[in-house]
């Protein structure tokens, strides 16, 4: 290999490991092609005005150095083994360009139909690639496919935020160092939980799936088939929303007789799961103490009980979990257990609220409206709903309008202008979130109370999370918020 061959397949290899969704790609992109690079985004989101044309001319380089390369070594120039790694790394961006629509297609169906032309090819590009490494490989690029899939398609926006969430979605699935993980580490990231963190309403349920449906799952050359669906490898549960003895049920499951109305033995979602599989728990800040420290047992020992069963049995899948609350918080006032956070907190994500989003790239507002719309009413109407939207917004709603609810409240607010040409908010107040009317001092006490309930329940997102920091009843708090719903009259154009 030559000084000058050496830089090229250098670059092109940092290229080929780097987080693609972070700014460093650019950076990367922009070493490759030299004055040949076009500056178009600063990171990559699915809303680009246009496709990244860098793509195209870094694979029109990759290949023929490729041949190059491989010709030399017919010609019997045997690489050494730190250049033989930089090759390989360049055929593995070749390989994924090539195949990406197929890996896509893949995604859908169990049985795989392209695999002896990936064989075919892999030896095309680097004839020395041995029989056993080409299921390793297949089933990596694979798992690229899928990552980008998820984080590309589901994480929208331009702002550095969403950029950043992007960027650490990947490091959960891939690690930072992904030579590491290809030869080390895909087989074991199960063992390392997540923890997301974040504001209500900001998607952390997207970004748990994201992770759960991105892992790694090994290919079957003989059978043509992936060992697993990737789609039936996420098992959510919305701790928040069940009783304590439920929650132990579904997650546990639970033998016939145990308790009143288990006629029949059941299976929980630990049991459930796959060892490529993930489980997420959605609200562990808000799970009873005594579940807290079967989770521990689960998190420290792999080994977990039924209900009403002295048998032990193995978790072999990945433990995703989510909360709003401040665990800090938690663990010093006694209602969380400190070795369990610590079990839970090897990796960590925090999702960014909207207003985060939006005070950096003010523009995201738009993709996110085009997004929500797609979903609510179909891709061509998304358009003329878009519109509708923002003229809503930007007529009734101030200028730096808060969203304390996040990109829930946003979805909110498309479905009810596309229902009723109209959005009430639980309080309008700008970057301080003041309550409606407050400054008018025309509201009783009871009226303030249902006001400010209101904020606190749109910031939150949960009456028991709203009724925990006011110290009220759970009941209390959810007819103070419809009372100042019913009283509050409707907006219109």
């Amino acid at each position: 290999m030559t000084a000058e061959e050496r830089v090229r397949v250098e670059t092109l290899s940092a290229l080929a490991r780097c987080n693609p969704f972070l700014p460093e790609r650019k950076e990367h992109e922009r070493a490759t092609l030299g004055d040949a690079f076009e500056d178009v985004s600063p990171v990559w989101s699915k809303h680009l005005d246009r496709e990244n044309p860098n793509v195209v001319k870094i694979a029109a380089r990759a290949e023929p150095l490729a041949r190059s390369l491989k010709k030399r070594q017919s010609d019997g120039q045997k690489p050494t083994e730190e250049e033989h790694r930089l090759i390989e790394e360049v055929v593995f961006y070749l390989l994924y360009g090539r195949f990406e629509q197929a890996f896509e297609r893949a995604m859908a169906q169990p049985d795989v139909t392209f695999y002896d032309d990936f064989v075919k090819a892999a030896r095309d590009y680097l004839p020395s690639v041995s029989e056993r490494a080409l299921p390793h490989w297949f089933a990596f690029l694979f798992q690229v496919r899928r990552a980008s899939y998820h984080i590309f398609d589901f994480v929208v926006g331009k702002s550095l935020p969403a950029a950043r969430l992007r960027g650490a979605i990947w490091q959960s699935i891939f690690t930072h160092d992904l030579r590491r993980y290809r030869r080390a580490l895909f087989d074991k990231m199960g063992d390392v939980t997540t923890l997301i963190t974040g504001p209500s309403g900001t998607g952390k349920e997207i970004v748990a799936q994201a992770i759960g449906l991105s892992r790694f799952i090994p290919f079957e050359p003989r059978q043509k088939r992936f060992e697993l669906e990737a789609g039936d490898s996420f098992f959510a549960l919305n701790l928040s929303a069940l009783a304590p003895t439920i929650i132990e049920s579904e997650l546990f499951g639970h033998r016939r007789g145990a308790f009143t109305g288990a006629l029949t033995d059941r299976k929980g979602w630990l049991a459930l799961c796959p060892a490529r599989g993930t489980v997420f728990l959605d609200e562990i800040g808000e799970v009873d103490p005594a579940i807290q420290v079967k989770l521990l047992r689960v998190l420290q020992t792999r080994e977990f009980q039924p209900i009403g069963d002295t048998k032990t049995q193995t978790f072999a899948g990945k433990i995703v979990a989510a909360t709003n609350r401040d665990l800090a918080t938690e663990m010093q006032s006694g209602r969380f257990r400190e070795d369990l956070y610590y079990r839970l907190c090897s990796d960590l994500i925090t999702t960014p609220s909207l207003r985060e989003q939006l005070r950096d790239t003010p523009d995201d507002l738009h993709d996110l409206v085009r997004f929500i719309a797609r979903r609510v009413v179909g891709k061509e109407e998304s358009e003329t709903v878009t519109k509708e939207v923002l003229e809503w917004i930007g007529s009734h709603l101030e200028r730096d309008y808060a969203w304390p609810g996040n990109v829930r409240e946003l979805e909110q607010c498309v479905r009810n202008i596309v229902i009723r040409k109209a959005y009430r908010p639980a309080a309008i107040g700008g970057e301080t979130g003041s309550v409606v009317d407050l400054d008018r001092s025309e509201l009783s006490a009871e009226e303030l109370l249902a006001q400010y309930c209101a904020v606190v329940y749109a910031r939150n997102g949960s009456y028991v999370e709203t009724a925990r920091k006011l110290g009220l009843d759970r009941r209390t708090v959810k007819s103070k918020v419809e009372a100042f719903h019913r009283r509050r009259p409707s907006t219109t154009d």
